[in-house]
């Protein structure tokens, strides 16, 4: 009794020691089999799962209507104004090179009466002035002059008003997307306080937030290239002007002694 009582305990202490050396090792097993399937479900999942907004969808809605409606009409009149200002600052609408060697030539060949005709016909600028100056010149050469200056300065003038509405875009661009940043963040400090010191709604406070960074970064984008192309071109049409000046005393200068006695 006492040899099948000690075999029957070794016997229980084996198993025992058996089960303790393999719990450690069922607990691993489901631990694995768990993070698989949690893996497992995370890739399931995962296809599920909403796509990410789009960033002009995020800055639509952190915008609002009333701010997109007011950016796309800036940036649609900036990008007009632009082109009509190119346009418009050509060297052929300004100081074209046919017409000042047509009207040398005729100059040259004194036919006077051609030469008003083919500059009154032109309807650039240096056109303009050269026939306002044909026009006084009966009346004498200084006289002459000073009425190319007038036609001169009116005509700069028109080209420095069309010029202007991009530099106004330039300068009210940012003070809209200022008004945004601040309306935005009362929106914002107006959402927690209203929240009575729990915590506010994190999506709407999100997007109060964006409205106030997202209304800056539209408004400088809009207020850079307006800003670069208002100096361009107005350093071109102030250059070209000073060119019409030369070219239109240079092709009157051979009427100095009209008028002199």
């Amino acid at each position: 009794m006492r040899h099948g009582s000690l075999l029957g305990w070794i016997r229980a202490s084996v198993c025992s020691l058996a089960l303790l050396m393999a719990a450690p090792l069922a607990v691993t097993t489901i631990t694995l089999v768990d993070a698989s399937v949690a893996v497992a479900q995370d890739d399931g999942g995962s296809t599920a799962a909403p796509e990410t907004e789009s960033l002009l969808v995020l800055a639509f809605r952190a915008l609002g209507i009333v701010y997109t409606l007011i950016f796309l009409a800036l940036s649609f009149t900036l990008v007009a104004l632009i082109v009509m200002n190119i346009l418009t600052a050509r060297r052929d609408n300004i100081a074209p090179v046919h017409l000042v060697e047509g009207f040398e030539e005729h100059l040259n060949e004194k036919r006077y009466q051609e030469a008003y005709e083919m500059a009154k016909n032109d309807d650039s600028f240096l056109g303009l002035v050269l026939s306002a100056g044909l026009a006084k010149l009966s009346a004498g050469y200084q006289q002459a002059i000073e009425a190319m200056q007038e036609v001169g300065e009116e005509e700069n003038m028109k080209l420095e008003h069309k010029l202007s509405y991009i530099a106004l875009i330039g300068s009210i661009s940012p003070m809209v997307g200022l008004f945004g940043t601040v309306n935005g963040m009362i929106l914002a400090f107006q959402r927690i306080a209203s929240a009575g010191g729990g915590a506010p709604d994190a999506n709407k406070l999100a997007n109060d937030i964006g409205t106030a960074l997202w209304t800056t970064l539209i408004g400088l984008a809009i207020a850079m290239p307006a800003i670069a192309a208002y100096t361009i071109l107005r350093n071109r049409i102030a250059r070209l002007t000073l060119e019409v000046g030369i070219l239109s005393e240079g092709l009157m200068g051979r009427f100095q002694n009209v008028g002199k006695k």
